[in-house]
């Protein structure tokens, strides 16, 4: 599973209901798999960094153990609240920052909130922005995405 391949399951998740009105369930399982695409880009940044990517000589049991090291919430605040550090990274990098941070907020109201409403339009819109997030950051040096993925995994002391 690759992060682009979960932009595909939101794409197919939001077309399954074909030409009328998708249901609200669809809607928020798309919307929060659309989430899940950029944390899952996040985990695979901070296994290839910290263990090395696909091809390198790599425990599997190491790459899996940095791929979860990844938390929710700690990631959110680090990508959110200072500004200092992540002002200091390229566009692309921000750019997926930014989309982490809305993309989890907009995950927990449509998993939790159940009088939250979502629109075609709009969850299409986010799957869209979430793709080219995704290869944008991908396009960013590996000395950036290197130097985020510690950031946003790391304790800073």
């Amino acid at each position: 599973m690759t992060p682009l391949d979960l932009v595909d399951t939101a794409r197919r998740t939001l077309g399954n209901s074909g030409s009328r009105r998708p249901r609200q369930s669809d809607l928020k399982r798309a919307m929060s798999t659309a989430y899940y695409a950029v944390f899952h880009q996040l985990c695979r940044t901070t296994a290839d960094t910290f263990i090395g990517g696909g091809g390198s000589n790599r425990s599997k049991q190491a790459w899996a153990q940095a791929y979860r090291a990844v938390d929710h919430r700690a990631a959110k605040d680090k990508c959110n609240k200072n500004t200092t550090v992540m002002s200091q990274f390229p566009t692309e990098i921000q750019d997926l920052a930014n989309a982490f941070v809305a993309l989890q907020q907009a995950r927990h109201k449509a998993d939790y909130d159940p009088l939250h409403r979502l629109t075609r339009s709009e969850v299409k819109a986010e799957i869209d922005r979430v793709e080219q997030v995704i290869k944008d950051f991908n396009k960013a040096s590996k000395k950036d995405r290197r130097a985020f993925a510690a950031w946003i995994t790391l304790k800073t002391r």
